[in-house]
């Protein structure tokens, strides 16, 4: 990482570049983390000469990667295909956040996309107007309070999809009687020592499989305690694949292509035998739990998931880290339900307390589907709830808005490059043609067509999307109204979508 990059990775303030930025642009993008960052480098190669800003509410950029400060807070999905298809990726597939935003920090650098970016401005609210053809935004800048009026052609919504202020913690009973500390990882307090205490860690997703060996060493102990289990991958943090083709001389951009393809390859073929013979792969998961935590270690109920593998995202566990301090008897895993807290710990419906001084919450998001924005159209506040998704991207009865919502069983970037593409071509397309706005509305013969909830809870099922299902849009039954989830179909058809399909309603 060159000095410069160091110094835009450590910049922050809501003053930086601001003074640069007109109050009037092509584009504005919400959000500076992996999708906002990788969106105005698109813009930039796709769409030369259009204006555009991005707002971010945070001091710096990152998103998740700024946000999240836990011990150990690393990727759950590899590198070479969460990183941009445009800059290769030359560390180890998984990496720590540190050094996803120092790789960030390069594209910010090497793009000169700075002079876009406006930190510390948190938008308040979003409004339409029919007659000007654009949208009025008011953010709010977090260091003054001062109140800022930007207008914008296009909005282009990268902000994510969960509340950065505050993580999910259930209200369990007692919780005011605990003497100790309660945290969740999304809010870490600079000041936690956990060395030589007692740990609870609620929770048994990446999360935990992230904190856990990351405290073990120093603690007294660490307990995952979860409500029911789930499936890891276990696996060497590196790809033999890489490290062959760099001791050939092999350029690294052609290194970044080859692996991302041969990884993409090998997670269609997982999926499809999720599907296909679930229970074959459940084996296969297991059997690399075991391997780890050894043959007399007994994996039910705390490894052996009810449901077949892939309804929820499955946490890659880089050289086992977790099942080391397990194995090691630095931490141990407890499947049961809370009864209640006390003074020094957790009582269990079984009737076993859990000691603790410090329990952490890893228990998900809070599902934030536009970023706390109060939308409008032409003055009437807008349910996102009541409209129909076109193709997970774009909304009847919103015009010129596109959203970044990546893939649950594949990295988030490859859909954020890929809706990049589209929001580009689409761009372009109303240049070519003097449109000035464009609304999805469902066609004559999609009269009757079933609505159904934004994801087949039978497909994927995580807490934070069944918590807040009712916010999201809905879908339909055919392919141009649901966001598939299947990048391997998606990467393909989504470049071939005809823009004059009447599904686009434009305005000249």
């Amino acid at each position: 990482m060159t000095q410069l990059a160091e110094a835009v990775a450590m910049r922050a303030g809501p003053s930086a570049d601001a003074a640069s930025c007109p109050d009037h642009v092509d584009v504005l993008i919400v959000g500076a983390g992996i999708s906002g960052i990788g969106g105005a480098y698109h813009l930039t190669k796709q769409c030369a000469g259009t204006s555009f800003i991005v707002l971010e509410a945070q001091d710096s950029f990152g998103g998740t990667w700024l946000t999240h400060r836990y011990p150990g807070i690393r990727s759950d999905s590899d590198l070479y295909t969460f990183g941009y298809r445009f800059k290769p990726w030359t560390g180890k597939p998984i990496a720590t956040a540190a050094e996803i935003r120092a790789y960030m920090s390069e594209v910010i650098e090497e793009n000169d996309l700075a002079q876009h970016i406006r930190y510390g401005h948190r938008i308040v609210s979003a409004n339409w107007s029919s007659a000007e053809q654009c949208w009025t935004i008011v953010a709010e800048r977090t260091d003054t309070g001062e109140q800022v009026r930007l207008t914008a052609n296009f909005l282009w919504m990268c902000q994510g999809y969960y509340r950065h202020s505050e993580g999910y913690t259930p209200d369990w009973a007692g919780m005011a009687e605990f003497k100790g500390r309660i945290i969740h990882p999304q809010t870490w307090p600079d000041d936690l020592d956990c060395a030589g205490k007692k740990v609870v860690v609620i929770g048994s997703g990446a999360t935990a499989a992230t904190v856990v060996p990351a405290l073990a060493p120093s603690c007294a102990h660490v307990t995952v305690l979860q409500r029911s289990p789930t499936y890891f991958i276990p696996g060497r943090n590196k790809i033999e694949i890489a490290d062959t083709l760099r001791e050939l001389g092999i350029s690294e951009d052609w290194i970044h292509e080859i692996v991302r393809r041969k990884i993409l390859f090998d997670q269609a073929t997982f999926t499809k035998r999720s599907m296909s013979e679930p229970e074959v792969v459940k084996e296969e998961l297991l059997a690399g739990v075991r391997a780890h935590l050894g043959p007399d270690y007994n994996l039910d109920p705390h490894f052996m998931p009810s449901y077949r593998p892939w309804r929820q995202r499955i946490a890659f566990v880089p050289d086992g880290d977790l099942f080391k301090g397990i194995a090691s008897g630095k931490a141990s895993v407890v499947t049961d339900e809370i009864e209640r807290f006390t003074e020094t710990g957790i009582e269990l419906k079984s009737g076993q307390t859990l000691e603790a001084d410090i329990v952490v919450t890893a228990t998900g998001f809070n599902l934030n589907v536009l970023g706390d924005i109060g939308f409008s159209i032409d003055g009437e506040p807008l349910d996102f709830a009541s409209t129909v998704t076109y193709r997970g991207m774009m909304f009847t009865g919103v015009p010129n808005m596109a959203w970044v919502f990546g893939y649950f069983r594949a990295s988030w970037t490859l859909r954020a490059d890929l809706v990049a593409d589209f929001v580009c071509r689409l761009l372009g397309h109303m240049q070519q043609h003097g449109y000035r706005s464009v609304v999805p509305r469902l066609r004559p013969e999609d009269a009757g067509m079933e609505l159904l909830p934004w994801i087949d809870p039978e497909n994927f099922n995580p807490g934070y999307l069944m918590r807040g299902m009712h916010l999201l849009p809905k879908r339909g039954s055919k392919p141009e109204w649901q966001h598939s989830q299947d990048y391997w179909t998606e990467k393909d058809e989504l470049p071939k979508i005809d823009l004059n399909d009447p599904a686009f309603v434009y305005t000249s």
